[in-house]
């Protein structure tokens, strides 16, 4: 089972977040090999943050040293190969996968960029966050293509436009 612990700050509208990281991210998983930790007895948890720019910007100082703020991070709390065992071997039944922080001012610039909603753009980026939490990464080439393609045939089963496709206006 999978349950999101979210946390909001005024910055981001007034929406249903729960129900939006709960699909985001029920559907990011069901696409990867992981996706049998959904019908796991134990409890996974993935913690998302919608908060400002600057709460990003220090995070991303503090963890990654780069002085500014960025659409998202994702604090995996265990490693990918042993999610199939962890759920199994918890204490109290409970796994903690990791934490998303998204900052708003970024989002939002980002999706009037794009012609989209910030709803669908912090569905992707949550998207796109889980599976970090997962332990897929877009920093070599192969992994980055991979990583993608995955969050494509996730956000089209959510109904949403391809976020790699090239706009021509």
């Amino acid at each position: 089972m999978l349950e999101i612990a979210l946390s909001r700050e005024d910055v981001w509208p007034d929406l249903d977040w729960d129900a939006l990281a709960l699909r985001a991210a029920t559907a990011a998983i069901t696409r990867t090999p992981q996706g049998e930790i959904l019908r796991a007895a134990a409890l996974f948890e993935v913690s998302v943050r919608l908060t400002t720019d600057d709460e990003v910007q220090v995070l991303n100082r503090q963890y990654r040293q780069k002085d500014k703020p960025t659409n998202v991070l994702s604090f995996p709390m265990v490693q990918a190969d042993l999610l199939d065992t962890i759920g199994q071997n918890s204490d109290d039944g409970e796994v903690l996968l990791g934490d998303i922080v998204l900052a708003h001012g970024v989002c939002e610039r980002e999706a009037v960029e794009r012609g989209i909603a910030i709803t669908d753009h912090a569905t992707h980026l949550i998207v796109h966050g889980v599976l970090h939490l997962l332990g897929y990464d877009h920093m070599a080439d192969g992994e980055a293509e991979a990583m993608e393609a995955i969050e494509t045939d996730t956000l089209t089963s959510l109904g949403l436009a391809d976020p790699y496709l090239i706009r021509e206006d």
